[in-house]
């Protein structure tokens, strides 16, 4: 048995995805002919209660799509030191969109509106970029699986229309912040210009995520999408699944933070542990005595075909999900347990 806790990205589709998947009406969505695509795109919309939506083949491509509607080369960006679309992009927001990120020293991928509004402040100046974008990402990645407090980012969200900037939310996991906080999809479409969503981490489809925002941003995301490569043909068969996992596979995601939170009980227990990051959600961070070192760690538990992945700074990170049952939480916990 192999326990593949690397990423939530690692899940197969169920059964009742497959099924939906290959009974999809689909068309060449490229003409807007695929009746699954447009059903998906409209439904999404509707739940975020947003104008309009499309359909990518990843979030990468999703949230470049959103920085390069709402920028122009040479503009400057605002993000957590964190955030994703600066850590995990390849540099896209650079080579996509001439962009400069401007780095927020926050705390778990989260920074603050005074934050936010000491680095916003002042006159532009022709000799600096153009403040343009802020992003932020929840739940956190690299911040251990972290939800923002909403209240912190309506406050956000008033310094951006203060100082006119366009507000992105990289919502690869915004499910389990939604289902762990207890919000609503509603809550969100109201604060931010434009939202991406990642169906094939905790919601279980296999590729495929969404970008949320008014008709004007999403006819441009049209066009910056076919610029990306990312025209796609009788897509459907893939937007099947990810309709599928709106409507089955969402509240489960509080068994997957529940085992996460069960992992780090167990975590804090142990003398080789150093650190174990605050669990929210999914994610579990933690830190391994200098004398094991995490690279060793995780070949040691690799030995025992439990597969978990280093996230620099001596972080490992262990990601429950669809996949991860309650046998392979037992086999786990009693390893951490009996480490040595």
């Amino acid at each position: 048995m192999i326990i593949d806790l690397i990423s939530d990205t690692v899940t197969r589709p169920t059964p009742g995805m497959m099924e939906a998947m290959m009974h999809a009406k689909v068309g060449d969505d490229v003409f807007n002919m695929d009746p699954t695509v447009n059903a998906l795109q409209e439904k999404a919309a509707a739940m975020f209660g947003m104008e309009d939506a499309l359909f990518f083949p990843s979030g990468t491509m999703a949230n470049q799509a959103a920085i390069k509607i709402h920028t122009q080369p040479g503009d400057l960006l605002f993000c957590d030191k964190y955030a994703h679309v600066y850590n995990y992009e390849s540099g896209g927001a650079a080579f996509h969109s001439g962009v400069t990120c401007k780095l927020i020293d926050g705390t778990r991928g989260m920074f603050t509106a005074a934050q936010l509004e000491e680095v916003t402040a002042g006159s532009p100046q022709i000799y600096l970029p153009y403040a343009k974008l802020v992003c932020i990402e929840n739940t956190t990645n690299k911040g251990g699986g972290a939800c923002w407090d909403f209240s912190e980012l309506e406050k956000i969200q008033k310094i951006t229309q203060e100082r006119e900037l366009a507000f992105h939310l990289d919502g690869a996991r915004l499910f389990n912040a939604l289902v762990e906080k207890k919000e609503t999809p509603q809550q969100y479409g109201q604060l931010f210009d434009t939202i991406s969503i990642c169906f094939s981490k905790g919601l279980g489809a296999p590729i495929g995520s969404i970008l949320l925002g008014s008709k004007k941003h999403i006819e441009k995301a049209l066009r910056i999408r076919k610029l990306f490569g990312g025209g796609m043909r009788q897509v459907g068969f893939l937007a099947a699944a990810c309709d599928y996992a709106l409507d089955h596979q969402v509240a489960r995601l509080a068994e997957d933070h529940q085992k996460a939170k069960e992992i780090g009980a167990v975590l804090e227990t142990v003398s080789y542990v150093t650190k174990v990051e605050t669990i929210e959600t999914n994610i579990v961070i933690f830190y391994v005595d200098a004398a094991i070192g995490d690279d060793n760690f995780i070949q040691r538990m690799k030995a025992q075909n439990i597969l978990l992945t280093p996230m620099g700074e001596g972080k490992i990170r262990i990601v429950t999900h669809l996949d991860y049952t309650n046998a392979m939480h037992a086999v786990l916990l009693d390893a951490l347990r009996n480490f040595q």
